[in-house]
C-alpha cells in the first residue's frame, strides 16, 4: 500500500495542485510524477509531445475524453491535448509518465 501522506508533494503555481517528481529530464521531456489535485482544481490544459500514461490512485478527474476514477488507467497519445479537472470525490492523486514532455496551452492567469 502506498502511503500518500508520506509523498513529499511540492505546491505548484496552480491553485490546489501539487507534484512530486520521481524522474524528470528537461532535455528529453521524459518525466515520472505523482500529481495531487484538490476537488475542483485543475492541471493546465496541455498538449503531449509523446504519449502520457497515468494511473489514478485516489479520487478522480474529468477532461474532454471522459472521467477517470481510482484504479483506472489512461493513455493520451502524442499530439493529443486535455485539461484534467479533479472531480468532487476527495483529492485526485495520480501517477503519470510523460514521454517527451508537454506544451501548456493556457497561461496561469487564464485559469479560473
Amino acid at each position: 500500500m502506498i502511503d500518500l501522506d508520506a509523498i513529499p508533494f511540492l505546491p505548484t503555481r496552480y491553485r490546489g495542485v501539487s507534484i512530486h517528481f520521481y524522474r524528470s529530464d528537461r532535455e528529453t521531456g521524459h518525466a515520472a510524477v505523482m500529481i495531487r489535485m484538490e476537488p475542483g482544481c485543475s492541471y493546465p490544459a496541455h498538449r503531449h509531445h509523446g504519449p502520457e500514461e497515468l494511473l489514478v490512485l485516489t479520487g478522480g478527474f474529468r477532461d474532454g475524453t471522459g472521467t477517470y476514477r481510482a484504479g483506472e488507467y489512461a493513455r493520451f497519445e502524442a499530439g493529443t491535448s486535455h485539461h484534467p479537472v479533479a472531480i468532487d470525490e476527495g483529492d485526485c492523486v495520480f501517477f503519470a509518465i510523460a514521454h517527451e514532455g508537454i506544451d501548456l496551452l493556457l497561461e496561469p492567469d487564464d485559469l479560473t
